[in-house]
Protein backbone atom coordinates (compact mmCIF):
# COMPACT_ATOMS: atom_id res chain seq x y z
CA UNK A 1 0.00 0.00 0.00
CA UNK A 2 1.49 3.29 -0.78
CA UNK A 3 3.02 5.62 2.37
CA UNK A 4 2.68 9.17 1.69
CA UNK A 5 4.60 11.86 3.57
CA UNK A 6 2.01 14.93 4.94
CA UNK A 7 3.28 17.54 6.56
CA UNK A 8 0.15 18.22 8.04
CA UNK A 9 -1.80 17.40 11.63
CA UNK A 10 -3.48 14.14 11.12
CA UNK A 11 -6.38 13.16 13.33
CA UNK A 12 -9.02 10.18 13.01
CA UNK A 13 -12.14 11.33 10.04
CA UNK A 14 -10.39 14.44 8.80
CA UNK A 15 -11.23 14.95 5.34
CA UNK A 16 -7.76 16.42 3.95
CA UNK A 17 -6.85 17.73 0.01
CA UNK A 18 -3.12 16.31 0.08
CA UNK A 19 -0.67 18.91 -0.70
CA UNK A 20 0.63 19.22 -4.14
CA UNK A 21 3.47 16.66 -4.02
CA UNK A 22 1.70 13.61 -2.26
CA UNK A 23 -0.90 14.47 -4.96
CA UNK A 24 1.18 13.99 -7.42
CA UNK A 25 2.57 10.78 -6.56
CA UNK A 26 -1.32 9.25 -6.06
CA UNK A 27 -2.09 10.44 -9.67
CA UNK A 28 1.36 8.68 -10.77
CA UNK A 29 -0.10 5.87 -9.07
CA UNK A 30 -3.46 6.13 -10.64
CA UNK A 31 -4.94 5.26 -7.69
CA UNK A 32 -9.54 5.87 -7.89
CA UNK A 33 -11.53 6.79 -5.08
CA UNK A 34 -12.00 3.90 -2.65
CA UNK A 35 -8.45 2.92 -2.68
CA UNK A 36 -6.31 2.92 -0.04
CA UNK A 37 -3.31 4.40 1.12
CA UNK A 38 -1.16 4.60 4.63
CA UNK A 39 -0.11 8.70 5.51
CA UNK A 40 2.73 9.47 8.28
CA UNK A 41 3.55 12.79 9.08
CA UNK A 42 6.66 12.87 11.92
CA UNK A 43 4.79 13.17 14.82
CA UNK A 44 5.01 9.39 15.38
CA UNK A 45 3.04 6.62 14.01
CA UNK A 46 1.02 5.82 10.53
CA UNK A 47 -2.52 6.94 9.52
CA UNK A 48 -4.83 4.57 7.58
CA UNK A 49 -6.54 6.90 4.49
CA UNK A 50 -8.80 6.26 1.99
CA UNK A 51 -9.01 8.11 -1.42
CA UNK A 52 -12.30 10.21 -1.54
CA UNK A 53 -11.29 12.54 -4.83
CA UNK A 54 -9.45 12.62 -7.78
CA UNK A 55 -9.25 16.28 -8.86
CA UNK A 56 -7.07 17.20 -12.39
CA UNK A 57 -4.26 19.01 -9.76
CA UNK A 58 -5.13 17.99 -6.33
CA UNK A 59 -6.39 14.82 -4.46
CA UNK A 60 -8.84 14.40 -1.39
CA UNK A 61 -8.52 11.73 1.46
CA UNK A 62 -10.24 10.62 4.36
CA UNK A 63 -8.27 9.94 7.72
CA UNK A 64 -9.41 6.87 9.08
CA UNK A 65 -7.42 5.13 11.64
CA UNK A 66 -4.19 6.17 13.49
CA UNK A 67 -1.40 3.14 13.47
CA UNK A 68 1.04 2.77 16.35
CA UNK A 69 3.61 1.97 14.66
CA UNK A 70 7.33 2.46 14.86
CA UNK A 71 10.65 1.50 13.19
CA UNK A 72 12.61 3.83 14.24
CA UNK A 73 16.08 3.64 16.04
CA UNK A 74 16.22 3.70 19.67
CA UNK A 75 18.77 6.55 19.98
CA UNK A 76 18.89 9.85 18.01
CA UNK A 77 21.80 9.86 15.80
CA UNK A 78 22.94 12.98 13.73
CA UNK A 79 25.23 12.24 11.19
CA UNK A 80 27.09 15.17 10.88
CA UNK A 81 29.03 14.35 7.41
CA UNK A 82 31.75 16.44 5.58
CA UNK A 83 30.04 16.45 2.13
CA UNK A 84 31.38 14.02 -0.56
CA UNK A 85 31.12 15.50 -4.28
CA UNK A 86 28.89 14.77 -6.88
CA UNK A 87 25.70 12.57 -6.15
CA UNK A 88 27.48 10.53 -3.65
CA UNK A 89 25.17 13.19 -1.02
CA UNK A 90 22.37 12.20 -2.22
CA UNK A 91 22.72 8.51 -1.73
CA UNK A 92 24.56 8.95 1.37
CA UNK A 93 21.44 10.49 2.70
CA UNK A 94 18.82 8.11 1.00
CA UNK A 95 20.60 5.31 2.48
CA UNK A 96 21.19 6.54 5.87
CA UNK A 97 17.79 8.15 6.14
CA UNK A 98 16.67 4.19 5.31
CA UNK A 99 19.07 3.02 8.19
CA UNK A 100 17.45 5.41 10.71
CA UNK A 101 19.64 8.52 11.03
CA UNK A 102 17.11 11.46 12.35
CA UNK A 103 18.90 14.21 11.50
CA UNK A 104 21.88 15.19 9.17
CA UNK A 105 24.39 18.27 9.22
CA UNK A 106 26.11 18.75 6.03
CA UNK A 107 29.51 20.12 6.40
CA UNK A 108 31.97 22.11 4.74
CA UNK A 109 35.93 20.91 5.69
CA UNK A 110 39.25 21.50 4.57
CA UNK A 111 39.37 18.54 2.00
CA UNK A 112 36.14 19.20 0.51
CA UNK A 113 35.20 18.62 -3.10
CA UNK A 114 31.69 19.96 -2.96
CA UNK A 115 31.52 23.64 -1.65
CA UNK A 116 28.63 25.48 -0.99
CA UNK A 117 26.96 28.78 0.16
CA UNK A 118 24.31 31.08 -0.13
CA UNK A 119 21.53 30.46 -2.39
CA UNK A 120 23.09 27.33 -3.93
CA UNK A 121 23.81 26.13 -0.09
CA UNK A 122 19.78 26.66 0.28
CA UNK A 123 18.51 24.69 -2.96
CA UNK A 124 20.71 22.07 -2.33
CA UNK A 125 19.63 21.78 1.74
CA UNK A 126 15.90 22.02 0.02
CA UNK A 127 16.80 19.00 -2.43
CA UNK A 128 18.64 16.73 0.13
CA UNK A 129 15.49 17.12 2.57
CA UNK A 130 13.24 15.34 -0.35
CA UNK A 131 15.38 12.71 -0.87
CA UNK A 132 15.00 12.10 2.72
CA UNK A 133 11.41 12.44 2.43
CA UNK A 134 11.29 9.79 -0.16
CA UNK A 135 13.50 7.59 1.65
CA UNK A 136 11.61 7.75 4.70
CA UNK A 137 8.08 6.98 2.56
CA UNK A 138 10.12 4.26 0.73
CA UNK A 139 11.50 2.29 4.25
CA UNK A 140 8.82 2.64 6.38
CA UNK A 141 10.09 5.26 8.28
CA UNK A 142 7.52 7.00 10.64
CA UNK A 143 9.76 10.07 11.17
CA UNK A 144 11.37 11.79 8.69
CA UNK A 145 15.14 13.09 9.25
CA UNK A 146 16.04 17.27 9.65
CA UNK A 147 18.39 18.15 6.74
CA UNK A 148 20.26 21.23 8.48
CA UNK A 149 21.70 23.80 6.78
CA UNK A 150 25.33 24.11 5.06
CA UNK A 151 27.78 25.00 7.69
CA UNK A 152 31.55 24.72 8.16
CA UNK A 153 33.01 21.99 10.58
CA UNK A 154 33.45 24.57 13.42
CA UNK A 155 30.16 26.17 13.19
CA UNK A 156 28.65 23.08 12.43
CA UNK A 157 29.85 21.69 15.00
CA UNK A 158 29.05 23.86 17.94
CA UNK A 159 25.76 23.90 16.61
CA UNK A 160 24.69 20.25 17.38
CA UNK A 161 23.67 18.59 20.71
CA UNK A 162 25.86 19.41 23.05
CA UNK A 163 24.28 16.60 25.43
CA UNK A 164 25.16 14.21 22.90
CA UNK A 165 27.53 11.31 22.93
CA UNK A 166 30.20 12.32 20.70
CA UNK A 167 32.15 10.09 18.10
CA UNK A 168 33.91 10.71 15.33
CA UNK A 169 35.25 8.60 12.43
CA UNK A 170 39.33 8.16 12.76
CA UNK A 171 42.04 6.18 10.96
CA UNK A 172 44.81 6.95 13.76
CA UNK A 173 46.11 4.45 15.94
CA UNK A 174 44.21 5.69 19.28
CA UNK A 175 41.15 4.92 17.87
CA UNK A 176 38.92 2.63 19.66
CA UNK A 177 37.49 -0.27 17.67
CA UNK A 178 33.63 -0.07 16.51
CA UNK A 179 32.38 -3.19 18.54
CA UNK A 180 34.21 -1.59 21.83
CA UNK A 181 32.98 1.79 21.02
CA UNK A 182 29.57 -0.11 20.65
CA UNK A 183 29.33 -2.05 23.54
CA UNK A 184 30.74 1.28 26.03
CA UNK A 185 27.98 3.59 24.36
CA UNK A 186 25.20 4.71 26.80
CA UNK A 187 21.97 2.66 26.96
CA UNK A 188 20.13 5.72 26.22
CA UNK A 189 20.71 9.41 24.67
CA UNK A 190 21.78 10.49 21.38
CA UNK A 191 24.80 10.30 19.33
CA UNK A 192 26.41 12.68 17.01
CA UNK A 193 28.50 10.91 14.55
CA UNK A 194 31.38 13.35 12.61
CA UNK A 195 32.54 12.04 9.36
CA UNK A 196 34.86 13.34 6.57
CA UNK A 197 34.68 14.14 3.26
CA UNK A 198 36.43 12.43 0.42
CA UNK A 199 40.27 12.60 1.91
CA UNK A 200 38.79 12.52 5.21
CA UNK A 201 39.28 15.53 8.18
CA UNK A 202 42.41 17.28 7.93
CA UNK A 203 44.61 16.24 11.47
CA UNK A 204 43.77 19.86 12.72
CA UNK A 205 39.62 19.36 11.96
CA UNK A 206 40.54 15.70 13.85
CA UNK A 207 42.10 17.62 17.15
CA UNK A 208 39.14 19.86 16.66
CA UNK A 209 36.45 17.54 16.87
CA UNK A 210 38.17 15.66 19.91
CA UNK A 211 38.61 18.97 22.03
CA UNK A 212 35.22 18.96 21.40
CA UNK A 213 34.40 16.04 22.99
CA UNK A 214 34.52 13.63 19.98
CA UNK A 215 35.43 10.08 20.69
CA UNK A 216 37.85 8.38 17.90
CA UNK A 217 36.08 5.73 16.52
CA UNK A 218 38.01 3.33 14.01
CA UNK A 219 35.76 0.78 10.92
CA UNK A 220 38.96 -1.75 10.84
CA UNK A 221 41.90 -1.94 8.56
CA UNK A 222 39.77 -1.15 5.43
CA UNK A 223 39.77 2.30 4.39
CA UNK A 224 35.85 3.40 3.42
CA UNK A 225 34.69 5.96 1.09
CA UNK A 226 33.57 8.96 2.51
CA UNK A 227 29.87 7.92 1.41
CA UNK A 228 30.19 4.19 2.93
CA UNK A 229 32.18 4.70 6.44
CA UNK A 230 28.78 6.32 8.20
CA UNK A 231 26.42 4.03 6.81
CA UNK A 232 28.37 1.13 8.34
CA UNK A 233 28.09 2.35 11.91
CA UNK A 234 24.06 3.44 11.01
CA UNK A 235 24.26 -0.35 10.57
CA UNK A 236 25.83 -1.75 13.68
CA UNK A 237 23.67 0.45 15.59
CA UNK A 238 20.66 -0.94 14.26
CA UNK A 239 21.48 -4.27 15.74
CA UNK A 240 22.80 -3.40 18.81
Amino acid sequence: MPRLFVDAPLARDLLLTLPPGPSRHVQVLRLQPGDGLVLFNGQGGEWAATVTRMGRQDVDVRVDLHLRTDRELPRRVTLAAGMPANERMDWLVEKATELGAAAFAPLVCERSVLRLAGERAQKKQAHWQGVAVAAAEQSGRTRVPAVHGVQPLREGLAALDAGATRWVLSLRDDALPLPQALRELPAEGSLVLLSGPEGGLSPAEEDLARSLGHRPVNLGPRVLRAETAPLAVLAALAVV
